[in-house]
């Protein structure tokens, strides 16, 4: 397929800029992945396509404040957003100043100092220097929400909760699992109490999310690579609802990107155990879905990797044919924006 396919027209005042106020007050697009059938309901609708005995699968990554600004030993900015961290004191980043930083050269951070010792492609290893701190706790004093590049404003400090979804507890991820910002405590409880079972996996999410896809034949895309991390009791959990005859229902399509990785090394659900690896998997049209009945999910960006995840899951034309309804009918978009719940295409 080619990557003009996956265009929609977006008037930009449909990109939200803040959320909702309420987690779960926002809308819902509901979607049969078999016949195409849209619904306008509302995120708490979500609780009646969950029957007892159901499976929701949720990503519990907690996004770090990874945005930094600093200075070249010369004086010149730099902003920093961190891919990921390798350990204590080194991590991967993207930087943005007028000219890249050289291996060797400092970037000062406040009272902080990072060292460039390697470049990989387009990213930048940064060791942390003259400091017994973690990177973890100098993110904590210095760093921003990351949010995201069509978010056009500086982050503020509401953005520390309202970027985060209220169950992430494994710091690692620089860009949030945007379909979980819809759930708050009490609704999670609801969900629990109807006999819904609840499981968690890992995928820290990295700035890759936001890079475009430049090739215009999509297959020769290539994916950039995320820690995953899901559990034995989840695959376990998985087996008994699948042969239950209920359904898993995944939160963002980091959680169907976790699920899928695992049952794809494994080859079929039975086979499923633990799996803890960087994964580069790209879902497009074509794709066989072999763990996930249902996904809650934001709306994507036109051209993404993730609305041709959502294609491969409801159909292509089905997709294509539910967002430019929610364009018409001006759904909220992208990160703080409006939700989707979409059964898969069976037939």
């Amino acid at each position: 397929m080619q990557l003009s396919d996956f265009n929609f027209e977006l008037p930009a005042e449909l990109i939200a800029q803040y959320p909702c106020k309420d987690r779960t007050g926002c809308r819902l697009l509901a979607l049969d992945g078999n016949t195409g059938e849209t619904r306008d309901l509302k995120f708490y609708n979500v609780i009646d396509f969950l029957e007892p005995g159901d499976l929701l699968v949720f990503n519990d990554t907690k996004v770090i404040p990874a945005r930094i600004f600093g200075n070249k030993e010369t004086g010149a900015k730099v902003e920093i957003l961190v891919e990921r961290i390798y350990s204590k004191d080194c991590i991967l980043a993207h930087t943005r100043a007028s000219r890249s930083p050289k291996p060797g050269s400092v970037i000062v951070v406040g009272d902080y100092r990072f060292e460039v010792t390697d470049r990989r492609d387009d990213l930048f290893v940064l060791s942390l220097t003259g400091t017994d701190e973690s990177v973890f706790d100098v993110l904590d004093k210095i760093g921003h929400v990351p949010l995201p590049p069509y978010i056009n404003r500086p982050d503020d400090s509401s953005d520390k909760d309202d970027y985060q979804t209220v169950y992430g507890k494994i710091p690692g991820a620089v860009a949030a699992p945007t379909a979980g910002l819809h759930f708050d405590e009490n609704f999670i409880e609801q969900i629990r109490e109807k006999g819904v079972n609840t499981a968690f996996v890992t995928l820290h999410v990295g700035a890759g999310t936001f890079q475009p896809v430049k090739e215009s034949r999509i297959e020769d895309h290539k994916m950039h690579a995320e820690f995953v991390h899901v559990p034995e009791e989840v695959t376990e959990l998985i087996r008994r609802t699948k042969s239950s005859g209920h359904k898993v229902i995944a939160v963002g399509t980091t959680s169907v990107r976790s699920l899928e990785s695992c049952a794809q090394e494994a080859g079929t659900v039975e086979n499923m155990h633990e799996y803890s690896k960087d994964t580069s998997i790209f879902i497009y049209p074509g794709y066989e879905y072999k763990v996930v009945d249902a996904l809650i999910t934001n709306f994507h960006l036109p051209q993404s990797t993730l609305i041709m995840l959502v294609s491969a899951f409801a159909g292509y034309e089905h997709t294509m044919n539910a967002y430019n309804h929610a364009v018409a009918e001006k759904y909220r978009f992208f990160s703080y924006g409006d939700a989707m719940y979409i059964t898969r295409k069976t037939v």
